[in-house]
């Protein structure tokens, strides 16, 4: 029993040590922001929705402020896309990990969100309420319905390579 709490004890100092220098020491641990997200969208379902959640940021990234037009409440600016690679399937295509973010910091819903996406495909399911591709570089998020403020929708896809996605239009509400 005691031998089992000194293991306990020395793997969380370990821990909060490795995560003291990523603070501390940003510099230097730059690539392991992006490790430590990885990880994070790694653990996420197929489909995820969360209204309330603390956005997670690569380490020595800056946030810029999204030129706005007097009086406009939101821009596309405010949509925020992270993907990443996860397992692949078995039977070898590689997998990513799609997360879309509600960053409006007026506290505006989006919706109509329309992406930019290519010829997007995936050998995995997507249900088609939450993305799909209408037309050729024209997808669209959540059937067209409002992404919260500070809500994140989540998807995973399957293709030989990474659909580079960036949005296209949004409306705001």
């Amino acid at each position: 029993m005691n031998g089992r709490f000194v293991l306990v004890l020395s793997s969380v100092s370990i821990g909060v040590l490795f995560l003291s220098l990523v603070v501390l020491f940003p510099d230097q641990c730059g690539s392991l922001g992006s490790k430590l997200m990885e990880l994070r969208i790694k653990l996420g379902n197929d489909t995820l929705s969360t209204p309330h959640r603390k956005l997670v940021r690569d380490i020595g990234t800056t946030v810029k402020e999204p030129n706005r037009i007097r009086g406009e409440k939101c821009s596309k600016a405010d949509i925020v896309i992270n993907q990443g690679a996860t397992s692949p399937l078995p039977n070898g295509i590689p997998t990513y990990t799609v997360e879309i973010m509600n960053v409006c910091v007026t506290g505006c819903d989006i919706w109509g969100i329309h992406l930019n996406c290519g010829w997007f495909s995936s050998a995995r399911l997507i249900n088609p309420k939450t993305f799909r591709r209408l037309r050729y570089n024209d997808c669209l998020v959540n059937d067209g319905k409002p992404l919260i403020n500070g809500g994140t929708l989540s998807f995973q896809y399957a293709n030989t390579y990474l659909y580079p996605l960036s949005v296209s239009r949004v409306v705001c509400s």
